[in-house]
């Protein structure tokens, strides 16, 4: 699909652009030492069913995404959090679930910060955001 030549750039509902359609989408990659109870962890923590891509590599439905770039003193890095509406009752219901949270929930001023600890070591960032973000829900 070629780029609109029009001087209006046009809008889904969603807020993506009509003409970028050659990203569609996002593919995240944990590893881990424990990569079965890790999906199993998965399983409960974002309450979709999966695909099984081959061989029991399965691949989990995330909820709508956003991305942002941060200014870094050098070198870079990548962070990768789910966001919740309600931090505090999330982690509640992932704590009934046996999911271990792995510290308290701070406040960052952008944000209330916790984490889940995923089998295998995998740490996986949880907030509840304090500004407006471009994640669409879902319909």
């Amino acid at each position: 699909m070629r780029p609109s030549t029009a001087s209006t750039v046009l809008y889904s509902r969603s807020g993506h652009r009509k003409d970028a359609a050659m990203i569609n989408g996002a593919h995240a990659i944990l590893y881990s030492d424990d990569a079965d109870a890790t999906r199993a962890t998965l399983a409960k923590v974002l309450g979709t069913r999966p695909v099984d891509a081959g061989g029991g590599w399965l691949i989990f439905a995330l909820p709508p995404a956003e991305i942002a770039a941060h200014p870094a003193e050098q070198g870079g890095r990548t962070e990768f959090y789910l966001l919740t509406d309600d931090v505090t009752a999330t982690v509640t219901a992932l704590q009934a679930e046996g999911i271990e949270i792995a510290r308290p929930i701070s406040d960052q001023g952008w944000g209330l910060l916790t984490a889940i600890t995923l089998p295998g070591g995998v740490e996986f960032g949880l907030y509840q955001p304090q500004h407006p973000t471009a994640a669409q829900p879902l319909l």
